[in-house]
């Protein structure tokens, strides 16, 4: 409310949007949550919890769907292993963790 503005920068919750995130339309981020390095957030998607690096988001609340490449391209996985199509580049699944390979 622009009318009551609030007396303290505690009652705001930062947001991160981290370097080279792709945000679709009409999507909204909740407020306090970060988008990680790479990560896809689809159309749309409502995000209400933190967003891994490389990971791709979509629905209402938004849910991983899978994973990215730094390029942009949706990643082919076999057996926690991950290439993209586009690049050529190669990835593995960590600890929950993408890291390039």
């Amino acid at each position: 409310r622009s009318a009551f503005p609030r007396n303290t920068t505690d009652d705001y919750l930062r947001t991160y949007i981290k370097r080279g995130a792709s945000l679709g339309a009409n999507c909204t981020i909740i407020c306090g949550v970060t988008i990680g390095e790479y990560a896809f957030v689809a159309a749309g998607a409502v995000v209400n919890q933190d967003v891994k690096p490389n990971a791709l988001v979509a629905g209402v609340p938004a849910k991983q769907i899978g994973w990215t490449c730094v390029c942009g391209s949706k990643l082919d996985e076999s057996e926690n292993k991950f290439r993209c199509s586009q690049c050529n580049r190669n990835y593995i699944l960590r600890a929950d963790t993408l890291e390039q390979h």
